[in-house]
């Protein structure tokens, strides 16, 4: 079997351990040491249901024998596709304690990236849910199980149909679990990030992401008394790791499971629960910040709210404290490893205005212009990084390998930043979330936040389009709140702002809402296909 691997040159791999950035930690040790030091703490809420760390490692024991059972082996991968509910955490952490590798798939995935997934990882069994938000997950299961000779079970956290077990049958005697696994092997595949194409597979090993949760926990201010709320879907890399649930074990927090991410949903669970920490994505944070705006609810518990993703507009950034009463931290990450974070005591403008700096001394940034040279800080670069906890290559994908890393070990992340002297990034979007406007290159977030400074505007996407004389021009499609404002009132507003020209749409163009990704992102490829498609018949039709 093609087991996956993720190495480093033995020269660096010395110098993490050294450093003590690499402990010799597993997953499966992280848990149990938990349980054995606090078996009655609470450990997971999820509406009723109060799992202590004791329950949960048992239930992840019992269902990890249970696979083993089944005939499954140490090494072989098993897909979780599971929503917001207790049975991800003891389906994937019995995975751990089986010695097999996860495969996580987001609720909202469908046919075509789950088969694209399983046939890729070779998986041996899917664990998903009857249905996530009216959607039949277990018969897409089986019809998959049904093309790929190789995965033998479907199992159903809940009730099962024919040709899927339960997982509440899927148990076996613990006795028969193996020893840990190598803290350097693989310990999941991750989905890769983006809104464009099926999923790459990011192989994190147990070293690497146990020490990229140990250090989110810390400077997050994580403790023992600390509750975080996972409001985003928990096999999202942000809600395991930035700190997320993951970094909440670590640190013996409580994770409480928010359902659906309405802010009249959230705002009386963080009332309820006690929830001291949250994140969100862009999109969700401008929901909460509308409905705060309206409503100011009370949750004087809530201390930091965590928005990353995507970049956070600084005119948005600037609501959270007023709106919410609590402190924001900017995250700006990867599922393949670079994680940043604006610090509790950073300034107010540092923290509104950038999306943090790495989580390691050893983290290191090349920040290059389209030929390969490093810029000066406060310029805009491509961003290139590799450390203790970035991948070097993708799962069997050399193409994609070949693409993305350099010879010495830089992964492309895709990303342009400017580096303020300080160490923070400022992001200014993808490499081709610009426009290229007669050699004048222009940060598609930066005109989205000029636009969000109109009263009558909730949101905005700024994409590229063909022009036959300037070579792209920027087109603004705008989601309106309180009225819709015209074009020539944007416009109008913009030009008011005292920017260059050429920063003013020449398109713009009213939505009702933005179509977004599996992580609640906006889908901007798919809004670029979408007027392209649009542009060209309209001059066709000319």
């Amino acid at each position: 079997m093609n087991i996956p691997k993720q190495t480093w040159p033995q020269e660096l791999a010395d110098r993490y351990r050294k450093l003590g950035y690499w402990r010799g930690e597993t997953f499966p040790q992280l848990l149990r040491e938990r349980a054995s030091a606090h078996p009655d703490r609470i450990a997971i809420v999820a509406g009723d249901a109060r799992w202590t760390y004791g329950e949960f490692n048992e239930r992840a024991r019992r269902f990890g024998a249970g696979l083993l059972a089944l005939g499954l082996a140490p090494g072989d991968r098993v897909l979780v596709q599971i929503g917001n509910v207790p049975e991800f955490f003891s389906a994937v952490f019995g995975i751990f304690v089986a010695g097999m590798i996860p495969v996580y798939a987001l609720p909202a995935h469908r046919r075509t990236e789950v088969a694209h997934l399983a046939d890729k990882a070779d998986v041996r069994a899917i664990v998903t849910e009857p249905r996530i938000e009216r959607f039949d997950h277990a018969s897409m299961a089986l019809s998959i199980k049904s093309d790929l000779p190789n995965l033998s079970h479907v199992i159903i956290a809940g009730a099962a149909p024919d040709g899927a077990l339960s997982m509440d049958d899927v148990t076996g005697d613990p006795a028969t679990l193996p020893t840990d696994p190598d803290p350097q092997s693989v310990a999941f595949l991750q989905i890769s990030g983006g809104s464009t194409g099926l999923p790459k597979l990011i192989p994190r090993t147990h070293d690497d992401y146990i020490y990229s949760i140990r250090e989110s926990s810390r400077i997050c201010g994580l403790n023992g008394d600390s509750i975080f709320m996972a409001t985003l879907p928990l096999a999202h890399n942000f809600t395991m790791s930035s700190p997320g649930t993951f970094g909440a074990f670590y640190a013996r927090a409580r994770v409480v499971l928010c359902p659906a991410p309405m802010p009249d949903v959230a705002f009386r669970l963080i009332r309820d629960e006690g929830v001291t920490i949250t994140g969100l994505v862009p999109p969700l944070a401008l929901l909460w910040l509308q409905a705060a705006e309206k409503t100011r609810p009370a949750i004087p518990t809530l201390k930091i709210l965590q928005v990353g993703g995507a970049k956070f507009l600084p005119e948005s950034a600037r609501k959270v404290a007023p709106l919410l009463g609590c402190r924001l931290q900017q995250v700006f990450g990867m599922a393949e490893g670079l994680v940043n974070y604006t610090r509790p005591d950073d300034p107010d403008e540092i923290v509104v205005n950038s999306q943090g700096r790495p989580i390691s001394a050893d983290d290191d940034v090349l920040i290059l212009d389209d030929e390969g040279h490093p810029v000066d800080d406060g310029q805009p670069g491509n961003l290139l990084t590799r450390g203790p906890y970035t991948i070097r290559a993708y799962y069997r994908d050399p193409t994609a390998n070949a693409r993305s890393f350099t010879d010495d070990g830089y992964y492309k992340t895709g990303d342009v930043v400017i580096r303020l002297p300080s160490g923070h990034l400022v992001v200014q979007g993808r490499a081709n979330d610009q426009i290229n406007r007669s050699g004048e290159k222009i940060s598609a977030e930066e005109i989205e936040d000029l636009i969000l400074r109109h009263p009558a505007v909730f949101d905005a996407v700024v994409v590229s389009i063909p022009d036959a004389h300037l070579g792209e021009r920027a087109c603004a499609f705008i989601q309106p709140k309180n009225g819709a404002p015209s074009a020539a009132d944007i416009r109008k507003f913009m030009r008011g702002l005292d920017i260059a020209a050429f920063k003013i749409p020449y398109d713009i163009r009213f939505v009702e809402a933005f179509e977004t990704t599996a992580v609640g992102k906006i889908s901007r490829r798919h809004l670029r296909t979408t007027l392209r498609s649009s542009v060209l018949e309209q001059e066709q039709t000319q």
